[in-house]
């Protein structure tokens, strides 16, 4: 079947890639690519990707072309679930044959209320899903395909029989053709990656336990199963040559650094090639990887720190200490490695005073960029199940942003309110930002270039003027 890939229009900047761990509108806009439709598009002959927020690409549009379609997959999230099944019955209004499907987070751990919710949905794709999506576009039929819940002739639900999990990471093609073929990468960006980007996995899956990280618990597994070093080697070749305007590689696995003889094997080859690149990292890595990764190419690290507080980590099964957390921090100011570090605020054990706490570790520990995010208990996570059971979230915050797509605070407990965890965001980045040291290093970096200077007073711009839509916010 002619089939589209779609992440469809929703929020206006709205952030739904599958790079993205919270799907919502960012301070500063910010796209990831789709790889979660790229990969399966990849392995459908004649597809086509659309990617509807990073491109503007209105509703209006989509439906313009989708006569061309037989089949449409759209990617949706917990936040984007209304809005997306919104869009599938355009869609079906549009062309009433047309098979629609959904993959995503969301629709992996409840494809019955998905499906309920959806009434234009034809079925839905559990956990991972590349070669289901395949069989559904290859015209086998729906009873037949593993990993489905689908909707029979009589309206019936089904759920099909699981799927085994891809074992062989080496079979799955390169994205990248995928990206060059239907997306404008120039239309992709963040605060912290050189300008035009490409990320990719080398891998899937994380075994930390974090209570609150979604890939893993719905779709990505506990096991890191990974691409060889020769074909994650050969797509880099591949998109050096197609794709000369990038700038930078961004390894997007949930932890490249777990497996230390690996990432520095990827590190000496990329050295070799002479590229920039940069890959998240657990806040552990050693001195000595550090050092390889460094010598070849490496240019920032994007840290996931959370907390500053060592008993919220333990809460969360985080897997980290903060003393070490420290170590490997200066180890990568001595070396000269950028680090974005993440936090949330809100996780189980928050108070006002862990809230201070964080903070005045960020400050001391540094990172050239910072994202404050709320802690966010998507459904399929040990975070959400602990929060229901608890009651710590309640039915009016369920949905995790606002009708603008900008992050609302879902989760509140006896001594932390809904509007304390919420204004405690702006108040984390403007202690971060408005100091004098921390001003005089943004001012430096943009005196030595001139690009720097084009894109920090632009990313100062949507800051301020997202703080000011947050405060607007009724929470």
């Amino acid at each position: 079947m002619r089939t589209l890939f779609l992440q469809a229009p929703s929020f206006d900047g709205f952030d739904g890639g599958a790079g993205s761990r919270y799907q919502a509108r960012r301070e500063v806009k910010s796209f990831w690519y789709p790889v979660w439709l790229a990969q399966p598009a990849a392995l459908v002959e004649n597809s086509k990707l659309i990617d509807a927020p990073s491109h503007g690409t209105t509703l209006d549009e989509v439906l313009a072309q989708v006569k061309d379609f037989d089949h449409v997959v759209i990617h949706t999230s917990a936040p984007s679930f209304s809005s997306d099944a919104k869009v599938a019955a355009a869609l079906k209004a549009k062309k009433p044959d047309l098979l629609i499907g959904m993959i995503g987070a969301r629709v992996a751990v409840n494809p019955e209320g998905s499906l309920r919710d959806g009434a234009q949905i034809d079925y839905v794709a559990r956990n991972e899903f590349d070669y289901t999506i395949k069989d559904v576009a290859d015209g086998i039929p729906l009873k037949d395909i593993s990993g489905i819940s689908y909707r029979n002739d009589q309206g019936v639900i089904v759920h099909n029989a699981e799927r085994a999990m891809i074992e062989d990471m080496d079979a799955l093609p390169f994205v990248t053709p995928v990206y060059k073929r239907d997306l404008e990468i120039e239309k992709y960006y963040n605060g912290y990656l050189r300008h035009p980007y490409l990320s990719l996995h080398t891998g899937r899956g994380c075994k930390s336990r974090c209570t609150f990280c979604l890939w893993p618990q719905t779709i990505g597994g506990h096991r890191y199963r990974t691409r060889s070093i020769e074909r994650v080697m050969e797509e880099i070749r591949y998109a050096r040559e197609a794709l000369p305007q990038v700038k930078e590689f961004f390894f997007d696995d949930d932890t490249f650094t777990d497996n230390a003889p690996r990432t520095e094997a990827i590190a000496r080859e990329m050295g070799k090639l002479g590229l920039t690149w940069s890959c998240n990292a657990k806040a552990n890595v050693s001195r000595k990887t550090l050092e390889i990764m460094k010598d070849n190419g490496l240019r920032l690290l994007l840290v996931g720190y959370e907390s500053g507080n060592q008993q919220i980590l333990h809460n969360v099964k985080k897997g980290m200490r903060v003393d070490v957390a420290e170590r490997f921090t200066r180890d990568c100011h001595e070396l000269g490695i950028l680090i974005h570090g993440t936090f949330i605020l809100g996780l189980p054990g928050e108070s006002t005073d862990t809230i201070k706490e964080t903070i005045e570790f960020a400050k001391r520990a540094n990172p050239h960029t910072i994202q404050v995010s709320l802690a966010a208990p998507y459904p399929g996570t040990f975070l959400h199940k602990q929060a229901t059971e608890n009651g710590w979230l309640d039915a009016a915050n369920a949905e995790l942003v606002d009708e603008h797509g900008i992050q609302i605070a879902p989760l509140h407990y006896p001594h932390l309110s809904h509007k304390q965890m919420f204004d405690s965001v702006e108040h984390f980045y403007r202690q971060f930002y408005f100091r004098p040291s921390k001003i005089a290093s943004i001012v430096g970096e943009m005196m030595r270039s001139t690009d720097a200077m084009k894109r920090r007073l632009r990313e100062g711009v949507e800051f301020f003027q997202f703080l000011r839509e947050r405060r607007n916010q009724v929470v």
